[in-house]
């Protein structure tokens, strides 16, 4: 099936709103001017075996060269107008090119005859007599010293731009679509990212400790809940094997693994009040939202990607991979929408439900409670400052300050007690009962049992 028909079908199965589908990469257009692209190259002499063929011979001193600039001439659009230069060889005003076709030949001759430009002689001249414009607008494709010791009679090199209309119609198409493409998603994630702040501070205020014992257990749910979900990596990966953004097949797959997960640990009904209930719906909204931003993206971006190579195929003037850097496309071909929505995800919502990992000591992997931050800056619990001062380590075990000594009571950071208190009970009484057991073992000998004493 022709990706054409393929692109048309995606549109509409995938359920896009109608102002997406209407933005999308009109690729039927874009093939019929291409069309006339084509047409118009060949009436010119120029059709893509010709321009191929000069393409190879490129290293040639006595070829004709020619360079496809994307970034000329602005237009009234602020888009970018391309032009096709030539820098011809000549031998008492002939191409010497032998590889040309008696059209193009003829072409050359009558533009060559028409430009008022002055020719440049390099029989006679030092390479400091070259145009800078050739110079550098064709990526030094000939050495000055080849070309002035490979003919001893006179040679002149002419530089023409080639007077092309539909290849400026193609790519203003091309451009205006790219960069409303750009401005739909951004409007599109900044939505998304409102409706990920806001639920973020629905969550906070619905879990809020203090609000009672359904509250506490709905932010334990959502703790178990966004735990799930930073494992199932759904639209991004940090890990070294897979870093980087999912596609969006990868992404589906990793996002029915974290529903399958929710729905296998009984984790919704573990969500006590309505609101934790209503705001995991919006969660998972918001997911599939994401998901179809990352798909209508990635079709998008492959409509571009197939239409240049298309244009490459058919007229051999090499674009498809100067455009995507030229366009300077900051959404739709920068391929950023995972990572950026996942990063306001973890700052503007997952991070208002605590998680345990954050709050363990570096040493005993265990809430670090009773809290010591260091001049360091660094915390620990205080049980393990206390083992590392009785062996007369001086040193951060992370950034090896000299600071161990100089802790005391001034140190503990009463205001992170009091929040592991609140959102880590649990944790803090376990870590208590087992300070406390570990002392009494220091006094009482290792034998010592904190189990209830029983009578025979």
């Amino acid at each position: 099936m022709k990706f054409a028909q393929e692109f048309r079908k995606a549109l509409q199965k995938e359920g896009f709103p109608e102002k997406w589908v209407n933005s999308a990469v009109p690729y039927g257009q874009l093939k019929k001017c291409l069309k006339k692209v084509t047409n118009e190259l060949r009436e010119l002499g120029l059709d893509k075996d010709t321009l191929a063929q000069l393409a190879t011979s490129q290293k040639d001193p006595s070829a004709v060269a020619f360079h496809y600039h994307l970034d000329g001439k602005l237009t009234h659009s602020n888009h970018f107008r391309p032009r096709l230069t030539f820098f011809i060889h000549l031998q008492d005003g002939v191409a010497v090119d032998a590889k040309l076709t008696p059209s193009t030949r003829d072409f050359l001759k009558k533009v060559v005859s028409k430009t008022g430009e002055t020719s440049v002689s390099l029989a006679h001249e030092s390479s400091s007599a070259f145009p800078d414009t050739w110079i550098k607008s064709t990526d030094s494709p000939l050495n000055a010293e080849q070309v002035l010791l490979s003919k001893e009679e006179p040679l002149s090199v002419k530089q023409i731009e080639v007077p092309l209309v539909f290849d400026g119609e193609f790519f203003e198409i091309l451009q205006t679509d790219v960069s409303n493409l750009d401005v739909l998603q951004q409007e599109e994630q900044d939505k998304l990212g409102k409706e990920i702040a806001l639920l973020g501070h629905d969550i906070n205020k619905a879990t809020k400790p203090s609000k009672g014992r359904r509250a506490r257990g709905d932010l334990e749910t959502w703790r178990n809940i966004f735990e799930l979900y930073l494992d199932a990596r759904i639209f991004f990966s940090t890990r070294e094997y897979d870093h980087g953004a999912r596609t969006s097949t990868q992404a589906i797959e990793q996002l029915r693994w974290f529903q399958d997960q929710v729905l296998s640990r009984k984790l919704i009904h573990g969500l006590k009040l309505e609101n934790s209930r209503q705001a995991y719906t919006r969660f998972l909204n918001m997911n599939a939202l994401l998901l179809q931003i990352l798909k209508f993206q990635e079709i998008n971006s492959l409509a571009v990607t197939k239409i240049l190579k298309k244009f490459d195929k058919r007229t051999a003037l090499g674009v498809s991979r100067a455009f995507p850097v030229t366009v300077q496309s900051n959404r739709l071909l920068a391929g950023s929408v995972a990572k950026d929505i996942c990063a306001q995800m973890s700052n503007d919502l997952i991070s208002v439900v605590p998680q345990l990992d954050d709050y363990l000591c570096p040493i005993c992997f265990v809430v670090a409670y009773w809290p010591v931050r260091l001049d360091c800056q660094h915390i620990f619990c205080s049980r393990c400052l206390v083992k590392m001062s009785r062996k007369g380590e001086r040193f951060c075990p992370l950034c090896r300050a000299d600071v161990i000594m100089r802790a005391g009571l001034e140190h503990f950071d009463s205001e992170r007690a009091a929040f592991l208190r609140e959102y880590f009970p649990k944790e803090v009484k376990e870590k208590i009962k087992a300070n406390e057991r570990e002392r009494n073992k220091e006094i009482f000998g290792p034998d010592y049992s904190d189990s209830p004493c029983s009578m025979m």
